[in-house]
């Protein structure tokens, strides 16, 4: 039988308070006690007391934490006498019940509040700046506190009167400034605006660390710099140990347990995904970032493009004169070998500020794919069998350039371009043995399959820049003109050989084809922010975008070396698409809750064309949408301090195909596997709520509940013995549960961030000529524990696993890894050599089964070269980055639907 931590503790309370013997009761009007202190606060001064008295004190700690009381010298006087003392000129008083002393707020008496947000001379805010209220009378500190992250302040005083308001800051020059108080109980001050000390001063270090994990009310923030091993790392390995999120073998990546998450950096999209997105992030050295925003619940803001939700991580830009960078190599050892090199420069000279990123990144992976499906007849007997082993042999080479300016025309306007360009080459060779036996399990054929293939893709991106603040409140402007032009091309060889099974041949086939695919993406978007009394804002924008996509299928078989166009699967599809977009948010914090609301309108228009030839007829449709998309969240604060509060959100998302999703053609992987479009693909719509308890931000607990319609998921079906598969709109899917947060420093020198979820999902609706009805319960779970261990020595030990779960027709078997990392910091700490291993234990794999096809059984198992051991060295130098916050630019849902 088993109880519980809480019950032994009420029996033992119960039975302690049962045989204590009774006492006289104290009185704090006689009880003396001798007690001085020299000035300090009133939470440690209430501590010391309770020390040298016989009585329990009780106090709200937001109601004393940023009281300082003056020095009072010691002398032998009554408890009350010196409670009274403490608490004069608070609005604190007390009274004695038995044993116990509460200290508590005196009945009727409102304090005054003065409040206001302390910034640098870019209006950034400045964090854990010092604010003093003194009484000008006596220059005597009323209280003292700090300013959080947002840089936002709250100090109460008792008493009407003259006061003197004064903000120090690391490396800022303090301020000082005059404060009357008379009837208004709420003072908002302006923005309070800290000047860069020009003084210099040596042989003095002081550090301000923030939390690494913040909870906002419509997102969840990650401070880069507070992670102990950010130094020498890379955005990936960063994104990897956010929490929530999941970095598999592959380098995809999932939020939530939802894949598909979209990436954006600085607000802006990187147009790629799988190798390409992972090579990227790889290029993008972690000192060069500032945070990473974790919002599975956008607010209007964003585009309402997809239901995984967003990762936007927000980079550095430097303040520093002259120029400073960081350049880094690493090589990897899986079962064959990875290399990447890059360098990250930034420029700042006047009003102008250069920046550039390059990467170059190479590796070879393999896959060993396995293939079972059974097939049966109506009746239920088995009629044969097809068993496929496929070894995939992929050597790929990534490039990617950022190059960028921004231009202060003035100290409030400024002008910018971004360039980017992304170029990825892939050679891949995926033989495969496919076996065939019969109904009664003896082999009837063997076809041996020599597959190959090259690829590549461009991606090159413009971004025009513009920003205006009017004032010093915030008030703001901002637009963004982008174009991003993206270019792949492919070309496969199919060799088929059939034997029979005394190795005798009977046939040989061979097919080729050729997979262009251009597409143009032009987006204009314009935001505007105006403040609100009492730190509330009001955003409005406007966004307008024109897609252009053209893709062609062109298959040949060729024979004594001669190639004939195939026009069964030959085909060129053109698809052109233009949204149009409004949206207006609302945000306003009060005394003990905050409302955020918002309200997005997107009109969408789409056409598509499927040319003709000699086997399929000229084609086409067209579609046009109007959707409004809302978004709400309330936040309460169950403490004055902010501590613990609960926060209620809602969002409405919607998910449009994939462009070449639409394409009708058809893509061969192997002679008895084909992936094929679909030109009647709908959008799907999410309804996505939660119900989230927030302390500090150590801990949070969510519950939750998300309603997808009109779902968009992959669809297998079958021809004969092919299997086809695609993307079809299936009917809903529900997803409902629980899940946790941790993110705690148990010491100095460990940190730790744990996310765990347990949740339900369903999947019902037509497919095909059956009913889809498939469920699980599944818990997901990811760790990671970063350590310094002193001597610029650190060290950091993360993973995740995933047990099984549905995913419309497939069920998806457990699956997770381990991973460990080791750095030094080197050259005066301007260098770092860094070694880390991925999946330890070899324990990454993707296995399942596919359900619901008529008369089949379907499985798949997957194994990867997810090993890898690599060593990496990056070297810093140059003057330190401050920090600019970047801006968001467009175009970002429309290239999270290219498929690389």
């Amino acid at each position: 039988m088993r109880i519980s931590l809480l019950c032994y503790i009420i029996l033992f309370s119960t039975a302690g308070l049962l045989l204590a013997a009774p006492v006289k009761a104290q009185n704090a009007g006689t009880e003396r006690v001798s007690f001085g202190i020299s000035g300090q606060g009133l939470e440690s001064a209430l501590q010391l007391l309770q020390k040298q008295t016989p009585y329990v004190y009780y106090y709200r700690k937001a109601d004393v934490k940023n009281i300082e009381v003056a020095a009072m010298p010691e002398k032998d006087r009554s408890v009350a006498e010196t409670l009274s003392l403490l608490l004069q000129n608070t609005f604190l008083t007390f009274r004695q019940v038995g044993e116990t002393i509460f200290i508590e707020r005196a009945a009727g008496q409102v304090p005054y509040e003065i409040s206001g947000r302390v910034v640098d001379p870019h209006h950034e805010p400045i964090p854990f700046a010092t604010v003093t209220i003194s009484r000008t009378t006596d220059n005597k500190a009323a209280q003292v506190s700090q300013t959080d992250t947002g840089g936002r302040f709250k100090l109460e005083v008792t008493d009407p009167g003259s006061y003197l308001l004064r903000i120090t800051a690391v490396g800022m020059d303090s301020l000082s400034v005059a404060v009357e108080l008379a009837g208004n109980r709420i003072v908002s001050l302006p923005d309070l605006v800290l000047a860069e000390t020009t003084k210099s001063l040596k042989e003095v270090s002081v550090t301000a660390k923030k939390p690494a994990i913040e909870e906002k009310i419509d997102r969840t923030i990650v401070n880069v710099n507070s992670m102990i091993s950010s130094t020498g790392s890379n955005a990936l390995d960063v994104l990897s140990q956010s929490p929530g999120v999941l970095v598999d073998g592959n380098g995809n990546i999932s939020f939530k347990g939802k894949p598909g998450v979209l990436v954006l950096i600085d607000g802006k999209p990187t147009y790629l995904s799988g190798d390409a997105l992972t090579a990227y992030l790889k290029s993008l050295p972690a000192s060069s970032l500032d945070q990473i925003e974790l919002m599975d619940n956008p607010p209007a803001k964003y585009d309402a493009e997809g239901n995984a939700g967003v990762i936007n991580i927000k980079t550095k830009k430097s303040r520093s004169a002259g120029l400073n960078g960081q350049v880094s190599a690493s090589y990897g050892q899986a079962t064959y070998g990875q290399t990447s090199e890059n360098l990250a420069l930034n420029y700042h000279e006047g009003k102008v500020n250069l920046f550039a990123n390059a990467g170059y990144g190479a590796n070879e992976n393999y896959r060993i794919l396995d293939l079972g499906r059974d097939y049966f007849d109506a009746a239920g007997n088995l009629l044969s069998l097809f068993r496929q082993t496929q070894v995939i042999r992929s050597q790929t080479n990534n490039s990617n350039i950022k190059l960028g300016m921004d231009y202060a025309a003035s100290a409030r306007t400024t002008w910018g371009f971004v360039l980017t360009n992304v170029h990825s080459s892939t050679t891949q060779s995926n033989p495969s043995t496919d076996n065939l036996f019969n109904g009664s399990g003896a082999l009837d054929s063997t076809i041996i399959a020599e597959n190959s293939g090259k690829s590549y893709f461009t991606n090159t991106g413009l971004n025009v820049n513009y920003s205006h603040r009017f004032d010093s409140t915030g008030k703001a402007l901002t637009f963004d003109l982008d174009y991003i032009r993206y270019h792949a091309n492919s070309d496969q060889s199919f060799l088929n050989t059939t034997y029979l099974p005394g190795g005798v041949q009977t046939s040989n086939q061979l097919l080729t084809d050729n997979l262009p695919v251009g597409i143009h993406i032009y987006s204009a978007k314009t935001d505007f922010t105006q403040p609100l009394a009492n730190k509330g804002k009001i955003e409005a924008g406007l966004k307008s975008s024109y897609v252009s996509t053209g893709n062609a299928a062109n298959y040949f078989d060729v024979a004594g070396g001669v190639s004939t166009p195939d026009e069964n699967f030959s085909n060129n599809f053109l698809y052109k698409e233009n949204i149009n977009a409004a949206y207006l948010n609302y945000d306003q914090p009060f005394r003990h809750f905050e409302l955020e609301a918002g309200l997005r309108a997107e009109n969408t228009n789409a056409f598509g064309h499927q040319l003709g030839n000699t086997t399929h007829a000229d084609s086409s449709f067209e579609r046009h949408y109007t959707n409004l998309f809302p978004t709400a969240f309330f936040a309460y604060h169950l403490d004055s301090a902010g501590v613990q509060q609960l926060v209620l959100s809602y969002g409405r998302r919607i998910n449009r195909p994939y462009y070449q999703a639409l394409n009708p053609f058809i893509l061969l992987s192997d002679k008895f596997t084909y992936s094929e479009g679909n030109p009647y693909l709908q959008p799907q719509f999410a309804d996505n709520y939660k119900l989230a308890y927030n302390f500090k931000s150590l801990l949070s607990f969510a519950v939750f509940y998300n309603h997808i319609s009109n779902l968009q998921n992959e669809v297998i079906r079958t021809e004969g013995n092919i299997f086809i598969d695609g993307t079809g709109n299936i009917g809903t899917a529900d997803f409902e549960g629980i899940s946790a947060t941790l993110s705690w420093s148990p010491t100095r020198w460990w940190d730790l961030n744990i996310y765990g979820q347990i949740g339900h999902n369903s999947f019902k609706g037509q497919l095909f000529d059956t009913y889809l009805n498939q469920s699980s319960t599944s818990e997901q779970f990811n760790m990671t524990s970063q350590f310094g261990l002193g001597n610029g020595w650190s060290a950091e030990l993360s993973g995740y696993y995933v047990t099984r779960f549905a995913n419309g027709q497939s069920v998806i078997n457990p699956f997770g890894q381990l991973n460990g990392g080791l750095q030094k910091k080197i050259l005066h700490d301007k260098g770092t050599l860094r070694l880390s291993g991925r999946d330890l234990l070899h324990t990454y794999v993707a296995d399942g089964i596919t359900n619901f096809i008529p008369n089949t059984t379907a499985t798949f198992r997957n194994r990867f070269n997810s090993q890898v051991f690599t060593l990496g060295f990056s070297y810093s130098f140059g003057a330190a980055h401050n920090t600019d916050k970047k801006r968001e630019t467009g175009a970002a849902s429309e290239a999270g639907r290219i498929e690389n």
